[in-house]
């Protein structure tokens, strides 16, 4: 028995994720608006996230990540995302790399805590990716811009907003 996917069930899941990615931009663009500052990538932040399943309103996963400063100091953060929205099925594990960018080239001690917001999508059959662009932190002043995408097994579709919140590890 082949776990691969019929092509009838990669074009649906390709179809909902482009009209949902439409609802999520749209979404994204009704949030509060973001500084226009210019932006300094000041390292890497990388999650490792729970696996779940998602009901049809919203999900909830929690995240260890570590953040990786350009001069080779390291911080762990413990925190949640969540996706409101569409988010059907039951996916493992995965991990998360974003590119974490700032107005100023040197953050504080605990700078990643806080709230963040943005839009999301994500598709999996088998395996599958996401990609998640976050703006949060101390004062909305760090962006985090997905590098590398989760890499999970499982079937799922999730499509909606983001929202995720960190905390400096103790």
């Amino acid at each position: 028995m082949s776990k691969r996917p019929t092509a009838a069930t990669t074009l649906a899941a390709i179809a909902i994720v482009g009209i949902g990615g439409i609802g999520a931009h749209h979404a994204f663009a009704q949030s509060s608006p973001v500084r226009a500052s210019p932006k300094t990538e000041v390292g890497r932040l990388a999650c490792n996230v729970s696996g779940g399943v998602g009901f049809i309103i919203t999900s909830q996963r929690a995240l260890n990540c570590r953040f990786t400063d350009n001069r080779g100091r390291t911080e762990q953060y413990v925190g949640t995302i969540r996706k409101f929205g569409l988010d059907i099925g039951a996916t493992t594990g995965g991990v998360l790399v974003w590119a974490v960018a700032a107005s100023t080239s040197r953050l504080g001690r605990g700078a990643l805590q806080g709230e963040y917001a943005g839009a999301s999508g994500e598709a999996t059959v088998g395996a599958g990716v996401g990609a998640n662009v976050l703006v949060g932190g101390s004062n909305r002043a760090v962006s985090l811009q997905p590098l590398s995408v989760q890499g999970q097994t499982g079937l799922n579709l999730a499509l909606g907003v983001a929202d995720m919140r960190l905390e400096l590890a103790r």
